[in-house]
């Protein structure tokens, strides 16, 4: 049994999906209609830009989004398409991918939700108060008190349940600092503070959170053809109005990537497929369920694999 997955933010790279969109006609207008939605040309900065500036979460988000969906464009074109998957699922922003993908939500609404999300999720904290980092060598529960008894009268939280032994937390700068050291004291590999410009999946979200309940509510979702792994609830979910709360609850709420994967292993899943940007997320698969093996589907080298 096989599942889709999308990756989230920090996969972006200068020049991702050029070749799907030279190769693949319905890859280049994924771009296409992303730029039309969001009435700029994002390809160009995904293409010819800076990284500073696709890095940007209101261009990083719809970025991923768009590269992930020209190489699910691409499979299709080769014959492969959601029917080869028992369900989908993505990290943060790589569940709207999952949920386009899928069917649920059109491509140019997509990308204006992603585009709205990344904006509203930098301004929701002023830039220099919130901070993110990542916890190596500790499981979630550890994290998790290491988290509470650093918060003090601040925020911090475990954010992101990656793997086994690897947790982001995020909240204010100065606790999630606090509890970088108490980690270490506590037996943590490695602390490290990441390269981020928002204290994402946090309470401090709540404002950008509040901007995604009004932004969804006006956005049609239908049934996915197949299942989502939700972030927040680590099960499968098809059931629209369902899947529209669980995308606001998102935005502050923690994903809990390692038990989607473990729900996905139990389900029966051996095969996933990463399509788009990066491999973090097959790196985190292996370190969850080591008897699955994993594809990356970025290039029209990684298609050309698949057939063999």
């Amino acid at each position: 049994m096989r599942a889709f997955v999308f990756p989230g933010q920090g996969a972006q790279v200068i020049g991702m999906g050029r070749d799907l969109a030279e190769a693949y006609p319905a890859a280049r207008a994924v771009f296409d209609e992303v730029d039309a939605a969001l009435g700029e040309k994002l390809s160009d900065l995904v293409w010819n830009g800076d990284i500073e500036t696709l890095t940007l979460t209101r261009n990083a988000q719809p970025a991923l989004m768009a590269t992930s969906m020209a190489a699910f464009r691409a499979l299709e074109a080769e014959g492969f398409g959601i029917a080869d998957a028992a369900f989908v699922a993505g990290h943060s922003l790589g569940e709207y991918s999952a949920l386009c993908a899928a069917g649920a939500i059109s491509l140019a609404d997509t990308a204006r939700l992603l585009r709205l999300r990344g904006a509203a999720m930098q301004e929701a904290v002023p830039v220099g108060q919130g901070a993110m980092a990542a916890i190596l060598g500790l499981d979630f529960d550890a994290v998790a008190a290491i988290a509470r008894d650093a918060a003090g009268d601040e925020v911090c939280q475990a954010a992101n349940d990656n793997d086994p032994a690897q947790v982001v937390i995020s909240g204010h700068k100065g606790a999630v600092e606090r509890a970088a050291e108490l980690a270490k004291e506590r037996g943590a590999k490695r602390a490290l503070m990441l390269p981020v410009s928002a204290p994402f999946h946090s309470a401090l979200m709540e404002p950008a959170a509040r901007v995604m309940a009004e932004a969804l509510a006006d956005t049609a979702i239908a049934a996915p053809a197949v299942p989502l792994v939700a972030n927040v609830r680590a099960a499968a979910v098809t059931d629209p109005e369902e899947i529209r709360a669980l995308l606001v609850e998102q935005v502050t709420g923690s994903v809990r990537w390692r038990e989607s994967v473990q729900f996905l292993q139990a389900a029966g899943v051996t095969e996933y497929w990463e399509i788009g940007a990066g491999k973090a997320l097959s790196g985190m698969i292996k370190r969850i369920d080591k008897e699955a093996v994993s594809r990356n589907i970025a290039t029209p080298a990684d298609i050309a694999a698949l057939k063999g």
